[in-house]
């Protein structure tokens, strides 16, 4: 009996860690004045970053660039507000 319980927290936590540890970011790039939106940002050797932009789908790299952490809410009300626009 004790080993189901251990097993039941082991999958609870696991299942927390995999869906509550997302981050949500908006990448601003000056130089175009475009915002992207993305989960996961890849800093490269020379100092430019790549990522998967939601909104478009594309991959993305740029050399400079602003990154701001910001709540699921916005990240998810900036991606679907593009979708009813297309």
């Amino acid at each position: 009996m004790k080993d189901k319980g251990v097993g039941l927290c082991v999958l609870c936590g696991l299942i927390i860690v995999l869906t509550g540890c997302s981050s949500y970011y908006m990448v601003n790039d000056p130089a175009g004045a475009k915002l992207y939106y993305t989960t996961d940002i890849d800093k490269t050797k020379a100092g430019a970053i790549t990522f998967k932009d939601e909104k478009s789908g594309s991959v993305v790299t740029l050399q400079s660039s602003e990154v701001k952490e910001i709540s699921e809410d916005e990240f998810n009300a900036a991606v679907k507000s593009e979708a009813k626009i297309k």
